[in-house]
């Protein structure tokens, strides 16, 4: 292949996570940081001069602004064109219009008065302001942290996203950069960072976000530790914005409510009711291809403005559209959380975005698979307050109700999308037939009305409403819990294995059945191990059994007995050997069954020197293993072995070619395979040397599985589910036998 070829002063190849310029004059491509140009000012340059072209051509030539009023400043100022959001004459304009006092929406409470109690008694349908945060769980720096210790703490390598607000355009830039920025004098640009996610610095712990939106978050209390996916990080948020940055009318990604504290400067909030004429109003505002000349404010009966000062704490509910000014330098701190309150409105957000085509980057990361995680603990909270003879508050059952119908149209999407979020461990046909089973038992006990039960206050002698209350006002629901459960895995029968949990339990049989000794072989000195794999694998027997399993296998002593994935395909063991390893009736065929099917596989198999592919594992077992020992076979293998140590060439495979080579032909290791050719004749085999025994070919071996992707870059394909996951638990599994030296 030819080399990949090299760019800039540095002469490196094309890195896709670093910016680059191209020279104007040579054509040369070059790295941002090597030749002092950011991303945000490549836009201001006209034609751009390279290192090596200045000294001849002369500096670079920059853009000339011709208007104030534009994102592109080098449009003619004709007088025709409206201002768009952003630009200075736009912000000078917001300052001098007039809007309806937030007094009129904003619930002013003292901190330890907003609970997770009194949002679930009193609903929370408004914005909430703190003046101080005491009783309000939130723990934040003094007053004199500044941007320098945000660069001390966080790294000033670290790169982040920022928003040039004339353009209202994002770019990427290091720490360190913007600090450079915001501590010049005179400031060519005005840049704003919110969207600096610190839960992964040191700078986490230094910060605690308020116990009502730690108590009442999916994603703290619902996001299972073992999730194939990775977690969620959105509840830390660093916001550095200098004076006149602005973020233009939006809804919080996936519905999300927000707290917000203002350290130190200035926030005004202009903010607008989620009402269903509203929303329909901003979905299309959002997709005019006008959409930044039209300020949305103008388009809804009212619109609130809401000054946020030093100290005080914002709480914004579900929903609410709202943009922002920073009429000062300031630092704020934030965070998004979904919770239980409103979970209608979080899914009309997030079907809103889908339609809007938004961008995963700003997304919740992975909003249907946490969904899929709540509505499995929501139908345990329903059992149990039903068990108890406890009506469930009005906002759990319409909850409820609105997460059937998406639950349904995504599992329906996952045949069609690669990137499902439907996690491994849970029955989603399932799920949803228990969800809409309590929904219609609580529809029936209400008289058949159809009305959600009311909602209960926090007065005495009512009843919690999530599991974590449940289990904190009553330690023996866990108890009967317990006992539900059981009983309806006794209802239900044995659980039927699937597809990964039988390819799991049966290379773990082979490689157990590969460690065991030769002393430990021998059923004098360890009955109990000869008794343990005698007996045919239950989820072997199950999944052969159940006609809706695609990979059905029969297994006994660590071999594949009985293989009915394909059509033709037989039992590829020889006969069993002692009357106590007979098993049982309708799970395995008969002995001369075996044999005479076998015997005839393995005949019409090999007839001619070639293995067809449907037979590819049948035929593996006329090969001698390769982890047996030399003094055991035929003399032509131990021929064969001897002239291998001598160092002759390796023997000969039936179609010409080497072992080494017959090895690479194989294909992917087979478990059948391994499976055969450790039960046939290994019952006494001994170890060998495992310098002896040919590596894994480079190309078989498992790849690693890649770390857990940042929040920040959540762009493009998620990680895939299904076969992924076998291959990586599996992987694991052999992996870390190679690692013990057993046989490989």
């Amino acid at each position: 292949m030819a080399a990949a070829p090299l760019y800039c002063v540095c002469r490196q190849s094309y890195d896709v996570s670093r910016f680059m310029i191209e020279c104007d004059l040579c054509n040369d491509w070059f790295h941002g940081s090597c030749v002092h140009v950011e991303e945000h000012h490549a836009v201001d340059i006209d034609v751009y001069h390279c290192p090596n072209c200045e000294p001849q051509h002369g500096p670079s030539l920059m853009k000339k602004r011709n208007n104030w009023h534009r994102h592109d400043y080098t449009e003619q100022d004709d007088g025709t064109k409206p201002v768009q959001a952003g630009t200075s004459v736009f912000v000078k304009e917001l300052q001098n219009r007039t809007f309806t006092s937030g007094d009129e929406i904003l619930q002013w409470m003292p901190g330890e008065q907003v609970t997770q109690r009194y949002l679930e008694s009193h609903g929370w349908q408004y914005p909430i302001a703190v003046s101080n945060i005491e009783g309000l769980g939130l723990r934040l720096p003094q007053p004199s942290f500044s941007v320098k210790d945000v660069e001390q703490v966080v790294g000033g390598d670290k790169v982040i996203d920022v928003i040039d607000v004339a353009r209202q355009a994002d770019s990427k830039m290091k720490l360190k950069e913007f600090i450079k920025y915001y501590y010049k004098p005179h400031r060519p640009k005005v840049l704003n960072v919110i969207s600096l996610e610190f839960s992964d610095t040191r700078m986490a712990d230094q910060v605690v976000v308020p116990d009502v939106a730690q108590n009442m978050s999916w994603v703290e209390n619902y996001w299972p530790d073992d999730s194939f996916f990775p977690k969620p990080f959105v509840q830390k948020y660093c916001l550095m914005g200098v004076k006149n940055s602005y973020t233009d009318f939006h809804i919080d990604f996936g519905g999300t409510s927000v707290w917000y504290h203002v350290l130190w400067g200035e926030k005004i909030f202009y903010m607008i009711k989620p009402t269903q004429a509203n929303l329909a109003l901003y979905e299309a505002w959002s997709s005019s291809p006008n959409q930044s000349e039209v300020f949305f404010g103008d388009k809804v009966d009212k619109c609130y403005k809401c000054v946020v000062q030093q100290g005080t704490t914002l709480l914004i509910p579900t929903g609410w559209i709202h943009a922002v000014l920073t009429s000062q330098d300031c630092m704020a701190f934030g965070g998004n959380f979904l919770h239980n309150l409103n979970i209608g409105m979080q899914l009309r957000c997030y079907e809103m975005e889908r339609r809007l085509k938004t961008p995963d980057l700003f997304k919740f990361p992975y909003f249907e698979a946490i969904c899929w995680y709540v509505a499995k603990n929501l139908l345990e909270t329903l059992k149990e307050l039903r068990e108890d003879n406890c009506p469930p508050q009005t906002y759990l059952v319409e909850g409820v109700k609105s997460l059937i119908s998406p639950l349904k149209t995504w599992l329906k999407r996952e045949v069609t999308e690669p990137t499902s979020e439907v996690p491994d461990h849970i029955r989603p046909n399932r799920l949803i037939k228990e969800l809409t089973k309590e929904i219609r038992y609580l529809e029936a006990s209400s008289g058949g009305t159809n009305k959600p039960v009311k909602s209960q206050g926090s007065g005495g002698g009512q009843c919690p409403a999530t599991r974590s209350t449940l289990e904190r006002v009553c330690p023996a629901r866990q108890a009967r819990r317990a006992a539900r459960r059981l009983r309806e895995q006794q209802e239900q029968g044995p659980k039927v294995p699937s597809n990964l949990e039988i390819l799991e339990l049966h290379t773990r049989e082979v490689l157990r059945r590969l460690e065991v000794g030769p002393l430990e072989e021998d059923p004098t000195f360890c009955p109990p191990v000869h008794g343990k794999f005698n007996m045919v694998s239950t989820a072997s027997a199950a999944a052969a059994e159940n006609p809706d399993t695609h990979l059905r296998l029969t297994l006994h002593n660590g071999r594949i007995i009985r293989d009915a994935r394909r059509p033709g395909s037989s039992t590829a063991s020889s006969p069993v050997k002692a009357e106590s390893e007979r098993p049982s009736v309708g799970q395995l065929k008969s002995r001369e069954e075996m044999k005479t099917e076998s015997d005839q596989e393995q005949q019409h198999s090999t007839m001619g020197g070639e293995v067809k592919p449907g037979h590819l594992n049948e035929a593996a077992t006329s090969q001698e293993p390769w982890w047996s020992s030399p003094s055991r076979g035929s003399p032509e293998r131990r021929e064969q072995h001897q002239r291998r140590v001598a160092g002759d060439k390796s023997p000969m495979d039936s179609q010409g070619n080497s072992s080494s080579e017959a090895w690479d032909n194989r294909g992917p290791l087979s478990l059948g395979a391994l499976s055969q050719d450790a039960s046939p004749e290994a019952d006494n085999y001994q170890y060998c040397d495992p310098s002896m025994s040919p590596p894994l070919h480079p190309s078989k071996r498992h790849a690693s599985n890649s770390p857990p992707i940042s929040n920040q870059a959540t762009k493009g394909k998620r990680p895939k589910k299904g076969m992924a996951t076998a291959k990586q638990r599996l992987g694991k599994i052999l992996k870390m036998n190679r690692h013990n030296g057993v046989f490989v």
